[in-house]
Order: structure tokens, then sequence, then C-alpha cells
């Protein structure tokens, strides 16, 4: 049960780092786009919008057992995002590159899929597994 809800919680996770971070594609290019570098547009509100998802995948990665090290790293994907992102107009471009989002569900990822080496079950993210 406790694999079931920790599966279900990062998939949820996963899909809200995808819409933070890569949901549109621009025409032409290979370069993606969410929600977070969108936002960040609107001066001020819109990072501290961003800012309340992002705060929410550390916590659901705290109450998942990542440890402390991988969650100040988190943390400080959350911080430098949110710091670069409020400049106007680059910051948005910063926060369609950095993809912080992505990035600490990727930590997240890692280390539920190290938890698992005893093959037990397929890997968190594996789409194989759905």
């Amino acid at each position: 049960m406790n694999d079931d809800l920790h599966k279900a919680r990062f998939e949820r996770l996963e899909q809200l780092s995808g819409k933070l971070d890569c949901v549109f594609r621009i025409p032409g290019t290979r370069f993606r786009v969410g929600y977070d570098a969108i936002a960040g547009l609107v001066p001020g509100l819109g990072d501290a919008a961003a800012m309340l998802p992002a705060a929410w995948i550390v916590l659901e990665s705290y109450r998942m057992g990542l440890p402390r090290h991988k969650l100040v790293r988190q943390g400080i994907n959350v911080a430098v995002d949110t710091t670069f992102g409020s400049i106007p107009l680059v910051g948005s471009v910063f926060d369609a590159w950095f993809k912080s989002n992505l990035r600490n569900v990727d930590i997240l990822r890692s280390h539920l899929n190290r938890d698992r080496l005893a093959g037990v079950g397929a890997p968190y993210g594996d789409e194989r597994s759905s």
C-alpha cells in the first residue's frame, strides 16, 4: 500500500512539473516552456505564484522520505528559479531554460528508483509500467 501511495504521489508530481516546465512547444523548435515561465511574465506576482507548486513538490518529496541533503538541493533549485525568475523578461527566459521543477522531480525519481534496486516492480517514471 505504501508503495502504491508513493507511486500515485510521484505521478502527480511528475504531471505537475511537466505542466510547470514543459507543457508548450515553441513552434519550429524542440524547446518547451511551461506555466512557470509564462507566469513569470507577470512581475512579482507570477513568480510568487509559481513558487507555491514548486514548494509543494519539495514538501511531497519530504513526505516520501527524500533525504535531507537532497531536499536541500531541491530547495536550492527553487530558490535559484525564484530569484533569477523574478528579473523582468530575462527571468522568464531563465525559467524556461532552468526547469527547476523537472530537476526536482528527477532528484526524487533517482532516489525512489535507487530504493527499488531490489527488483520489485517497475521503476518510477517508467512509462512502460503503465
